[in-house]
């Protein structure tokens, strides 16, 4: 298992440029990872000029960039918005394969005022699998996460209930997407992460391990201290021989400590899981 982090607690800093990237995967180096995930939010630019120092950056400091994050809203009601999302992906694409990156985080959107779950769930399959082919002509890997909310929205996922993000993923079934399973978001919307993992596992390419304070609200805590059933998931992925990345999505907004308490008892966590099938 190759383990990775997405910084999230660091957001407002490399937003404000208090902190940058380099700075990251150094820190990421720091603390024993693989990887380093980022944001698209947090890029300095799309051209070669922007991206090579970066991917140059992560290779010095000695960690992956396995995935980038982005925040596609293909549930937006105006066509021409959605048309323009599209466009967005393929720019990311376009990143994430000059950054050597092979999975990149996309969301079916926003769940704007007035949309209709049929419509909705339709703009969502639309708009998730129209780059998936050109995304694996360039060597990235499109994900589908069970996603709560993005950085910068002003809404919840439109697919933040099960049901919705269940039937988008049935939808897409064998049109080459993937998917990031995260272990908490299920939780905001008071529903339990495990069936939807059960429902989903085969599909499963990437893993955020990610924690909250209580069942029902949108609390980002240190992961490993809340009510995410961890252990329980954990488990399940070792029994379906789940070998991927493991993302620890780091949104406690305690510093740096938050990180160094985190990642080492998701190492934890997941060995004793894998010792428990032994």
């Amino acid at each position: 298992m190759r383990m990775s982090c997405l910084p999230v607690s660091l957001y407002a800093g490399l937003s404000a440029g208090r902190r940058t990237l380099a700075d990251w995967f150094r820190f990421a180096a720091e603390l024993g990872l693989d990887g380093a995930d980022i944001s698209v939010a947090h890029l300095p630019g799309r051209d070669a000029a922007a991206l090579d120092p970066l991917r140059r950056q992560a290779e010095d400091a000695g960690v992956a960039i396995p995935m980038l994050a982005t925040y596609t809203d293909f549930t937006h009601p105006d066509p021409a918005t959605r048309a323009r999302q599209t466009d967005e992906l393929r720019s990311c694409i376009a990143a994430a394969a000059r950054l050597g990156v092979g999975y990149l985080r996309v969301t079916a959107g926003q769940n704007h005022p007035g949309v209709q779950r049929d419509e909705g769930i339709a703009w969502a399959c639309a708009g998730l699998t129209a780059c998936v082919e050109e995304a694996s002509a360039a060597g990235v890997t499109l994900c589908y996460e069970n996603h709560t909310i993005g950085y910068g929205w002003t809404h919840y996922d439109f697919s933040l209930p099960s049901a919705i993000f269940l039937e988008i993923v049935q939808r897409t079934a064998g049109s080459g997407l993937q998917l990031l399973f995260d272990t908490a978001n299920n939780l905001v919307n008071d529903e339990e992460p495990l069936p939807v993992l059960e429902a989903v596992i085969d599909r499963v390419a990437v893993v955020h391990a990610a924690d909250m304070a209580r069942k029902g609200h949108f609390e980002p805590t240190v992961v490993g201290t809340g009510v995410s059933p961890l252990a329980a998931i954990f488990r399940r992925l070792h029994q379906h021989g789940f070998d991927g990345w493991l993302s620890v999505e780091e949104g406690s907004k305690t510093g740096e400590e938050g990180f160094r308490q985190a990642i080492p008892q998701v190492r934890y966590l997941w060995k004793e899981a894998e010792e428990s099938l032994a």
